[in-house]
């Protein structure tokens, strides 16, 4: 192979049209890159590759190999790669045409100037199953079969990596809109706007695998112990007076409270970035008084602006704000067309993380909100919008990365160090700026509340251990009816076994509305929803304050090795393949299984049970490997101990 270059840790392989680069780059992960322009681009985005990983590297006449740890790499004189796990190949080019020789494995169509849009075609597997990709509101939990379009909406966030049940991970490194293929005859990834394709192979268990995915883009932070008790939020609190009679309640009901939050329209203009004061007379006396009840206050922050804002005139003037190539800048409508920050810009962050500061922290705030973080535009068009990073349809993928480190960065400056910020939205490498994600604006039904567990899974499984939900979803909860008072129950035991416990939602609003400028819905506290459901949501938020200990040793250890709180059943049994389609129990950390009830009027659960001796929460009974049908009445869970841990005797 005379067009090839071999260097210490990659080789470079030149072939007519396309210069491809492979290297190793972490444990047991190898990167594939290929420049049409038949020149090295070094742009890493937000991968974070390792420097001089050991690797062999093997030329021979027709191909070469190169091996790190685990992982294999061959890479064939016409430009096929097939990617081997102990001697099995896992991932393999697959051409488009009948005849290989052709090299028609990577396919780049020129956009009329140095970009080009680039898919990858793969051989799909009978048999294997896919996991990843972030959250949806598709229910879906093993991706194969699936077609996903590869961009951040309102309660769909994509994060371009994918777990294999034939034991590896693969980084699709490239922040443009695109779309993921994980077909029956094929998989391929597809980006609609690059200057190169890119990506990365990761071999070993899903344990293993998620330990080097932190390694390439980051582990979280220490979570701050006051998070992983209950916190209380709805849309939302109209005034100071209101939000503290409702601190104070829990107060004087005995029931530990860890956080409370302000949602939006607290502010004089959306851009503005601080608290009417109307409404909020004395913000330093209102945060004072919770932090004496041990109460932390979150602030909603939303990226949309216009020019009744303040800040309006001086961000538009010095290009803070999202651009446009062709009509208004204002891509978001409500309350009117708004324009929105440009996050990617340094100078940007900087500023708005200044009023944040000045209007927000120095006053006892405590975290904050970042609403709106896809960022949503109406419509799609990622290709309309220009930012400090470039077009749209080419990084529109790190708009919530750069809104998270905008919050995180003004943290770091002040000397803090337990930072975390909930956030809307993720890309592959969030997690290391504190986002505790969300999954969005999700409606107020036993389907969404089914969706939302294999979300939490799928986004495990792509190095985002910190996520959570609305307890009760976020619209159409009416919280007279029947149908919602058992909705909120169930929904309440699945937030128990949630990374953090955070009650929120928009209630059907009864009776006449406030007069302000953003009315809320129903009361949404856990005595909001009959007698009966308070004692049950009551004993639950107790029963965190329990766990909480357990819960934090859970957080340590994502922060140390990257392993997530929920936990799909084959992260801690890969070598059983039950465990790799069970899409309706998981692991919450080492110990305990949960099993979430999600069907109206369902008091029965079928649950899977491992090796190993495990104990149900409810009787204290012992049950061993095989499948059981457990019954929950709507006060009981369906939860299990594994046999000599500790953390049975919360329960």
């Amino acid at each position: 192979m005379n067009n090839l270059v071999i260097r210490e840790n990659e080789i470079l392989f030149s072939r007519s049209g396309e210069l491809i680069r492979i290297s190793s780059c972490g444990n047991n992960a190898i990167r594939f890159q290929s420049f049409p322009d038949c020149q090295v681009i070094d742009e890493n985005y937000t991968l974070m590759p390792k420097d001089n990983v050991p690797c062999e590297i093997v030329e021979e006449e027709k191909c070469v190999f190169l091996t790190c740890g685990k992982l294999k790499c061959k890479l064939e004189k016409h430009g096929k790669t097939v990617f081997y796990i102990d001697e099995k190949p896992v991932i393999a080019d697959k051409s488009r045409h009948t005849f290989e020789g052709n090299g028609d494995f990577r396919r780049f169509v020129n956009k009329g100037n140095e970009n080009w849009s680039v898919s990858a075609n793969f051989e799909a597997h009978d048999g294997e199953h896919f996991f990843g990709l972030g959250h949806s509101w598709d229910n879906e939990f093993d991706l194969k079969g699936s077609t996903i379009d590869l961009c951040h909406l309102n309660a769909k966030v994509t994060i371009p990596y994918v777990y294999s049940s034939l034991g590896y991970g693969f980084i699709w490194n490239n922040p443009s809109p695109g779309l993921c293929e994980l077909a029956n005859n094929r998989t391929r990834w597809t980006s609609n706007n690059a200057k190169f394709m890119d990506y990365v192979v990761i071999a070993g268990n899903l344990k293993e695998a998620c330990t080097t995915l932190a390694d390439l883009t980051g582990y979280v932070p220490k979570m701050p112990e006051w998070a992983t008790g209950f916190w209380q939020c709805r849309l939302r609190y109209e005034t100071q007076d209101q939000l503290l009679e409702v601190a104070r309640k829990y107060k004087e009901l005995g029931i530990p409270l860890s956080a409370i939050i302000v949602d939006y329209f607290h502010w004089t203009e959306q851009g503005d970035y601080k608290f009417d004061p109307k409404y909020w007379s004395d913000v330093p006396a209102m945060t004072e008084e919770l932090h004496a009840m041990n109460t932390k206050l979150l602030v909603s922050m939303w990226p949309t602006i216009n020019e009744h804002s303040e800040n309006y005139s001086y961000m538009k003037s010095n290009n803070m704000l999202m651009r446009t190539m062709r009509g208004s800048d204002r891509v978001f409508q409500f309350y009117g067309w708004q324009a929105q920050i440009d996050v990617t810009n340094p100078a940007a962050r900087e500023f708005v993380w200044s009023k944040l500061k000045e209007n927000y922290i120095d006053k006892g705030v405590d975290a904050l909100w970042f609403d709106v973080a896809e960022p949503e535009i109406w419509p799609s068009h990622f290709d309309n919008l220009l930012m400090h990073a470039g077009r749209g349809d080419m990084v529109a993928l790190l708009y919530p990365y750069y809104y998270a480190k905008l919050v995180y960065d003004g943290f770091k400056s002040m000397g803090r160090e337990e930072i975390i910020t909930l956030t809307r939205a993720a890309y592959l490498g969030s997690q290391k700026f504190g986002s505790l994600v969300w999954s969005g604006d999700i409606a107020s039904t036993f389907e969404s509340l089914a969706h939302q567990v294999k979300g939490a899974m799928n986004m495990a499984v792509c190095g985002i251990p910190w996520w959570n939900t609305d307890i009760g979803g976020f619209y159409g909860g009416d919280t007279t009816s029947d149908y919602f008072r058992e909705l909120i129950v169930r929904w309440f035991q699945f937030g128990l076994f949630s990374p953090v416990m955070r009650l929120h939602g928009n209630r059907v609003r009864h009776g006449e509305k406030n007069n302000v400028k953003e009315p809320t819905g129903d009361p949404n506290e856990i005595w909001s929803f009959g007698e009966k459901n308070f004692e049950i949501l009551r004993d639950l938020v107790m029963l965190r304050e329990r766990l909480r200990p357990y819960i934090q040793k859970q957080f340590d250890e994502a922060s140390e090795k990257g392993y997530p709180i929920v936990r799909p059943m084959f992260f801690e049994y890969p070598d059983d393949e039950v465990c790799y389609i069970l899409d309706s129990q998981y692991m919450f950390g080492d110990d305990i299984l949960f099993a979430p009830i999600v069907k109206q009027g369902q008091t029965v659960k079928t649950v899977y049970i491992p090796d190993g001796e495990w104990i149900l929460t409810k009787d204290k009974t012992v049950y061993t490997k095989g499948t059981y049908e457990i019954h929950a009445e709507i006060d009981e869970f369906v939860a299990f101990v594994k046999k000599g841990s500790d953390v049975i005797a919360c329960f």
